[in-house]
């Protein structure tokens, strides 16, 4: 892909993009050489982020097969990103081919390539979507189509939320699409963290506000921990990315606090109310 095509995906030639860097991250190629000028400098505050970052992604995967293990159908994957391997669709359909699945970003190109990629899918389709807005998702044709809020649903934040300021209110977020969910129903939710490595935290911060669309704030275990409020955690809670429910043969690391990124999966609490009408 050129860098003559960012007229055509609508996207600041000045600036890289989120979820672009992150698929350069995975060593994707759907991405700019400014964002992998970004990327470059991400990894020479962290060297290990590829690694932080396939870590969040095999996080992703383990936790739609445990979904799927809890009887989950359905799937609202928010910030879902540029297509990669791996995808929820994939792994969720590999399962059962009916399980339904809607994709929401709002970066152009993630969209674009997303909505060629299901062109031929019955059970999936991508949504133009900001979750800063939870009722225009909701409330979409092409959500509605496929996700029946009478059975349960689960919401995927993976590395979203942390893009969001204090002033955008992500603990709101996360209730808004909570209400909306029927009893057991799941959020599965990763997040960088300030906790552990506060300095490299306070650095990638920087650079995503200088040279990314998006800023990110870090948070700590508790902040992040709170943003599962009206859900009980599977366990083993909220832990680092590697640390949820590892796959037998995947190697543990041995400095988990070296991957600054916690994760964890909640089913919606008991509550009167059924969800969205």
């Amino acid at each position: 892909m050129s860098d003559s095509a960012f007229k055509g995906f609508g996207a600041e030639p000045d600036k890289a993009s989120v979820a672009r860097m992150y698929d350069a991250m995975l060593g994707g190629q759907h991405n700019f050489a400014i964002d992998r000028e970004a990327v470059a400098a991400f990894t020479a505050i962290d060297p290990q982020v590829r690694t932080l970052a396939r870590a969040n992604r095999d996080f992703l995967g383990r936790a739609v097969r445990f979904l799927i293990d809890s009887g989950v159908r359905q799937f609202i994957d928010l910030g879902s990103g540029i297509p990669t391997q791996g995808n929820v669709h994939e792994v969720a359909q590999a399962a059962d081919p009916d399980a339904r699945v809607v994709y929401v970003d709002n970066d152009p190109a993630a969209v674009a390539h997303s909505a060629s990629l299901l062109a031929d899918n019955p059970h999936a389709d991508i949504v133009d979507g900001d979750i800063r807005r939870p009722s225009d998702i909701l409330d979409s044709p092409k959500l509605r189509k496929l996700i029946d809020f009478g059975q349960p649903v689960a919401v995927l934040m993976i590395t979203i939320l942390h893009f969001i300021t204090p002033e955008e209110d992500p603990s709101g977020i996360v209730g808004a699409f909570r209400d909306a969910l029927p009893e057991g129903s799941w959020l599965a939710m990763s997040h960088a963290t300030n906790q552990d490595r506060p300095d490299t935290a306070a650095a990638v911060g920087q650079l995503y506000r200088s040279r990314a669309t998006s800023p990110v704030t870090a948070r700590s275990h508790e902040e992040i921990l709170g943003l599962f409020t009206g859900f009980d955690l599977a366990e083993p809670g909220l832990v680092h990315v590697p640390l949820w429910r590892p796959d037998p043969a995947e190697a543990l690391p041995d400095h988990p606090t070296e991957y600054w990124v916690y994760a964890g999966v909640g089913r919606t609490a008991a509550r009167q109310g059924s969800g969205r009408d």
